[in-house]
């Protein structure tokens, strides 16, 4: 999708901030009737029955004919599209939308096309019962048939025309690059450079920690609240904008200097998963208290080092060319050699047992994964064979 930032008036945000009520409504209320299904009651109403109930509401209230019919049809059929993702296994179960984090709303058909460009860096979209509203085009822009508009938890309105850019055509040269993903380090090449993903600065930090402070102490419901919600809102967005843009960077950066790019195949929703408490065998009903702070601790810097959205637009803009390898032991095995062995690996420092190569732990890995190479360890000796399994955390080890 090719998003651009809106800047609308007063009068206008509020005309959006109605169409996000409608649309939250309405799914809101779809996903209730689906979620009353039992087996002794037959089948909830689907799409089609629900827009007919939608023209009799309608008809009957005010307020809801005050709103988009488009707009209000639309988040019926995108929550029928969320429920047939959800049976074919493709997504999670639809959930429910709240003021504040879900707002937005979807515009399709004729008048998708309602956009006008008016110079080179401006240009403005015709939104249904809201009137002109002015954006801007930081790239051209794309011809789809149609929209989505939202607005983040910062305040900040935003149009994403649903249209596929082309993919980035290769150099054709058969240069191949391993991309070894980590948190000290968040994106090691087999070339022997090292990327991190940029974060917030110690100053914004503390700010962040000051923040979060006062809103724990800022009464529930109030103004003060409020207000101190929206500018924790602003920080994380500024970091979620910083990490967007260097993915989008080195991934483009990527796909246009190698041919072939390999990756750990990391499953990122299962690696930043809660710890589940274990019971204590000896006292029914108590469980054993274990490390929630530090797998929390470890969960936010795998998310905040963009390892899921880098392979994501990597493989949306070098389709075909991105190659997923087996994680296990690319942190053990010795690049030079192939020996593998739990004591080859010394923190962010690699040296061989055997060989004695030396070299930074995370590039180490990288060239394995460049290589293509699931070590096993029945290639290794007995002595191998009995030491501890490498978990599949990628550099993490």
């Amino acid at each position: 999708m090719s998003r651009y930032r809106m800047y609308p008036t007063s009068a206008q945000a509020a005309g959006l901030l109605l169409h996000c009520a409608h649309a939250r409504y309405i799914w809101n209320l779809a996903n209730e009737q689906w979620s009353m299904w039992r087996r002794d009651l037959g089948p909830t109403p689907r799409f089609v029955e629900q827009t007919r109930q939608l023209a009799e509401a309608r008809g009957a209230f005010d307020w809801l004919r005050a709103g988009s019919s488009t707009v209000q049809q639309q988040a019926l059929r995108d929550f029928d599209q969320a429920c047939r993702n959800y049976f074919a296994g493709t997504h999670g179960r639809p959930t429910w939308r709240t003021a504040g984090r879900h707002e937005g709303f979807r515009i399709v058909g004729p008048q998708a096309g309602r956009v006008e460009q008016l110079s080179g860096k401006a240009a403005r979209v015709l939104i249904p019962k809201v009137g002109w509203v002015r954006f801007r085009l930081s790239r051209s822009l794309p011809r789809a048939k149609s929209y989505r508009i939202n607005r983040d938890r910062a305040g900040r309105w935003h149009i994403a025309f649903a249209a596929v850019p082309p993919t980035i055509p290769p150099p054709n040269t058969g240069a191949v690059v391993g991309v070894d993903r980590g948190v000290t380090v968040s994106a090691a090449l087999s070339t022997g450079e090292l990327l991190s993903c940029p974060k917030l600065s110690t100053s914004e930090s503390r700010h962040l920690t000051h923040l979060q402070r006062r809103l724990a102490r800022a009464e529930p419901g109030s103004n003060r609240r409020r207000r101190v919600r929206t500018a924790i809102a602003k920080l994380h967005a500024r970091a979620t904008d910083r990490r967007k843009d260097w993915v989008e960077k080195l991934s483009t950066q990527l796909a246009r200097r190698f041919d072939v790019i390999r990756v750990e195949d990391l499953k990122v929703a299962q690696l930043t998963r809660r710890p589940r408490p274990k019971p204590d065998p000896l006292r029914r009903g108590v469980f054993l208290p274990n490390k929630r702070r530090a797998k929390a601790g470890l969960n936010r810097e795998i998310l905040a080092s963009a390892w899921g959205l880098l392979v994501r637009r990597l493989e949306d803009k070098a389709g075909g060319r991105v190659e997923k390898v087996n994680p296990a032991y690319t942190s053990q095995t010795c690049s030079r050699c192939g020996h593998c062995t739990p004591e080859n690996r010394e923190s962010q420092a690699f040296r061989c047992t055997s060989c004695g190569h030396r070299d930074h732990a995370d590039i180490n890995a990288a060239v394995n994964i460049a290589a293509g190479r699931a070590v096993s360890a029945r290639r290794e000796s007995e002595g191998v064979l009995s030491a501890k399994r490498e978990p599949s955390l990628g550099s993490l080890r």
